[in-house]
């Protein structure tokens, strides 16, 4: 009976594998193996260097895709439709870990922000990461109720979805954290505008984005460092042995790859380690280093394979739950892609967000896979 057990349960694995979009699977797939040998080459030398184990964090990487995955595979056996149940326990969850990592002796500070709770073992998880997941489907569930009777949003529902994301926004933001307070806000305006409601929301929403930034610079809110990096990204001569550097770091080391890069393993500035955390927020610098521009942009074509098949399934999809949900996902990734390669390019301001699918952690890999899995979800119910 338990040999049977156990070829029902094979059988039952391939066919859901199988029914998987493959275009996506395959996409993810390619950039989790892109940017574990991108992580490899980033750290390897250096430990080796001071007699440390020189494939620590490769290892580590490893383990957290594939507890990423079995997650992202969880994700993808209830029915999305159902979530909707465990929206509020999800929600309860995210909010909880919130507000854990800003009591004293319970949140680790790393790079200026206390939005870590660490266990023993080294191991640390980063609640803002999952708590991305928890906005996502609360404000679906809210701005799809009415869809029942064939009505777009009310004003009432907006707030309601607003006041979902408010809450973890606010304690995201006491941390402080402002790269993915930027990232689920722009989620937030993309389900809000797929939604049907009044384009007036979105306008507003993007108004009081622009004027509370500006506000909060000036009213001296922002924490000193994130103030460096915005000195930093207009002068980087303004904060030269920390934002000002690493931007010039970063800078320097993407350039030198030219079209065909320095070859895997083999960058000079990567090895000497001259970008500070270059595995997790700058791991593209390594990709435009050793890969060079030809295989920098074949990230970015592997990204927007992702993306266009993403947005194929959320417009196939008859749901308008399972639509929002794609949006905000979709929103989330796009958004987070272009805040990390701008960074390290000097596009955009310097901010603390990984690069999806491909920086090193585990609550920026097991958020990613889960939001990959409620895709796949969509696309199997779908189907």
């Amino acid at each position: 009976m338990s040999i049977y057990s156990n070829h029902r349960r094979r059988d039952k694995f391939r066919e859901n594998f199988g029914q998987f979009d493959r275009i996506l699977t395959f996409s993810v797939a390619a950039l989790l193996i892109i940017g574990t040998l991108l992580v490899y080459a980033a750290t390897r030398n250096w430990f080796a260097a001071q007699g440390l184990d020189p494939e620590y964090y490769l290892k580590r990487h490893v383990v957290n895709i594939l507890i990423g995955g079995l997650l992202a595979y969880g994700t993808t056996l209830i029915d999305y439709r159902l979530l909707r149940a465990y929206t509020p326990i999800v929600w309860g969850l995210a909010v909880i870990g919130l507000i854990i990592v800003l009591i004293p002796g319970l949140g680790s500070e790393i790079n200026g922000a206390q939005a870590w709770i660490s266990f023993p073992g080294g191991f640390q998880i980063q609640p803002a990461e999952l708590a991305k997941i928890a906005i996502i489907v609360g404000i679906s569930m809210i701005l799809a109720e009415k869809r029942d009777s064939d009505a777009n949003p009310t004003d009432q529902d907006v707030l309601k979805a607003l006041a979902i994301a408010a809450v973890p926004i606010v304690l995201i933001l006491l941390q402080p954290d402002l790269g993915t307070v930027v990232i689920i806000s722009a989620a937030v305006v993309a389900m809000i505008g797929t939604s049907g409601a009044p384009s007036r929301w979105v306008v507003g929403l993007l108004l009081l984005a622009v004027v509370g930034g500006f506000t909060a610079v000036k009213a001296g809110i922002v924490d000193e460092y994130q103030v460096a990096r915005l000195q930093s990204f207009v002068d980087p001569s303004a904060d030269p042995q920390a934002t000002g550097y690493q931007l010039r770091q970063s800078r320097i080391t993407i350039g030198s790859g030219g079209i065909l890069g320095k070859g895997l393993f083999d960058g000079p500035q990567t090895n000497g380690r001259f970008v500070p955390e270059q595995q997790t927020d700058f791991i593209f610098t390594v990709a435009g280093e050793e890969l060079g521009f030809l295989g920098s942009g074949f990230i970015l074509l592997l990204f927007t394979i992702f993306f266009m098949r993403a947005f194929t399934i959320a417009k196939r999809t008859d749901d308008l739950f399972g639509r929002l949900v794609c949006v905000g996902v979709i929103a989330w990734f796009a958004f987070q892609t272009f805040e990390n390669i701008g960074m390290t390019m000097g596009l955009v301001p310097m901010t603390g967000v990984p690069l999806p699918f491909m920086s090193y952690g585990g609550s920026s890999m097991f958020a990613n896979l889960i939001g990959l899995g409620l895709i796949q979800n969509v696309h199997l119910r779908t189907r």
